[in-house]
């Protein structure tokens, strides 16, 4: 395992401490499901607890909030209210930050969930996550965007107005101080 990937014991401890509270606090996002039985699957996967401790770290707030009975994994996703404040100000992809001549952002969304071994969320996990609550209704998040979109300069982003989800466009290399993304990890 990469050591610069392990948490030391007290922060691995704190991190399973807040992690069962927002469990057992939020059980709308995961009806039927037992503390014990994810914390046996994180304790199995020390990686999958360092990236969940970078969710946390940067604002998000991971929460369980599905569990896949094929593959037997726990589906955690970023349930902060707002889109994840350590997360903000990022261009989409690589391509899009060096395709900007100035004004160049310091991270892009691309890089920062590959950095933090965590899935940029698709917009059907978006959709379905605004469905556990309401999300992102002052700030909007990134998506995986589909390869077309991406081919002609394109990236999406989701948010939550008027009580409804939207779906919207943007050139890649646009970056805005209310714009994040979120991210979903499998466990």
């Amino acid at each position: 395992m990469d050591h610069r990937k392990e948490l030391s014991p007290e922060h691995h401890l704190e991190l399973l401490k807040t992690l069962k509270a927002r469990f057992t606090g939020n059980m709308n996002r995961h009806a039927g499901m037992e503390w014990e039985k994810v914390l046996a699957k994180l304790e199995a996967n020390p990686v999958k607890i360092w990236s969940l401790s970078e969710m946390e770290r940067t604002g998000g707030e991971p929460d369980v909030v599905g569990y896949d009975e094929k593959t037997g994994e726990y589906l955690f996703a970023d349930c902060s209210a707002e889109s994840p404040k350590g997360r903000r100000s990022l261009c989409y992809d690589r391509e899009a930050l060096e395709s900007r001549k100035e004004f160049k952002p310091e991270n892009t969304v691309v890089d920062m969930a590959a950095e933090m071994g965590i899935d940029l969320l698709t917009e059907d996990q978006y959709r379905e996550l605004q469905q556990l609550g309401s999300f992102d209704t002052k700030t909007s998040s990134w998506v995986k965007t589909p390869g077309d979109i991406r081919a002609l300069g394109g990236a999406i982003f989701c948010d939550r107005r008027y009580g409804h989800v939207f779906t919207y466009h943007n050139g890649a290399e646009s970056y805005y101080a209310a714009r994040g993304f979120r991210g979903a990890l499998r466990v």
